[in-house]
C-alpha cells in the first residue's frame, strides 16, 4: 500500500500537483481557513438579516394599527411613554432583580 503511494508521488506531475494542493489549502490568500471563517460571517449575516427583516415587518404592522386605531395608540402611549389624563395618577412597581441574602 505505502509502496504503491510511493511510486505513484515518484511522478514530477504529482509532485506538483501535491505543492499546489498545499499551497491553496494553507498559504494562498483565500486559502481553506480564511473560506470557512467567511462563510461563517455570511452564515451569521444571513441570521441577522433576517432577524432584522421581522423586526421591520412588526414594526410596520405596529404602525400600520397606530395609525388606524385611536385605542390602540392610547395604549401604547401610556404603556410606552408613561402618559396619562389629568385626572389620573401612575404607580410603578419595580421588580428587584436581586435576591436579599
Amino acid at each position: 500500500m505505502i509502496r504503491r503511494i510511493l511510486k505513484k508521488l515518484d511522478n514530477r506531475y504529482a509532485w506538483a500537483a501535491l505543492a499546489f494542493l498545499v499551497w491553496i489549502i494553507f498559504f494562498d490568500r483565500y486559502n481553506l481557513f480564511y473560506r470557512l471563517d467567511t462563510h461563517k460571517e455570511v452564515k451569521d449575516l444571513k441570521a441577522q438579516k433576517e432577524y432584522y427583516q421581522k423586526q421591520i415587518e412588526n414594526d410596520n404592522k405596529l404602525i400600520e394599527k397606530l395609525t388606524t386605531d385611536t385605542a390602540a395608540l392610547e395604549k401604547f402611549a401610556r404603556e410606552k411613554y408613561l402618559m396619562k389624563k389629568d385626572d389620573e395618577d401612575i404607580f410603578l412597581i419595580m421588580k428587584d432583580d436581586k435576591k436579599k441574602k
